[in-house]
């Protein structure tokens, strides 16, 4: 499988402690050298970042199509953009990103998305994790994660931990 993320899914599980999943979930996952040069940024603020990129699963690819980005760039951060391009380019059976615009335009450009929460709830439905509740909690508490109280609902529900 194939799977591109942007910053958001890596820097927040970082930040609560379950980097490891996307590994065990993915095995490899590509970030942009866009993504890389944010995680680098954010480290200086969020210790739980440091060591990040020195991950031998997390593979830090060049995208090709500047053009591509350059124009996603319009309504776009330099991250979001490069981890859709590197999608497309490495024809991704998967990107991970939260935010929603970018998320929106990737499902246009006909890419699978999957946010951090899916992500958890992947990780529940393949045994990875026994909960969701609490790692969504930290999310909102310790990685400042915004979830609407609908959204954290519903979550909860599709977990089986309503």
């Amino acid at each position: 499988m194939i799977v591109v993320s942007d910053t958001s899914p890596v820097m927040n599980l970082a930040i609560i402690g379950q980097l490891q999943l996307l590994e065990r979930l993915y095995g490899v996952v590509s970030i942009p050298e866009g993504v890389a040069e944010e995680l680098k940024v954010l480290a200086q603020y969020h210790e739980e970042l440091q060591g990040v990129l020195q991950q031998d699963w997390l593979k830090i690819c060049r995208v090709s199509n500047s053009l591509a980005v350059q124009t996603l760039i319009l309504e776009l951060d330099q991250g979001e953009a490069e981890a859709i391009v590197l999608a497309q380019e490495k024809r991704a059976d998967l990107l991970l990103m939260d935010e929603k615009r970018g998320r929106k335009i990737a499902q246009q450009l006909g890419i699978k998305v999957l946010g951090v929460v899916g992500v958890l709830l992947q990780a529940k439905e393949q045994k990875l994790t026994d909960a969701v509740k609490p790692h969504l909690n930290e999310l909102i508490t310790r990685a400042g994660f915004w979830v609407g109280e609908e959204l954290y609902r519903r979550v909860l529900e599709v977990a089986g931990e309503t």
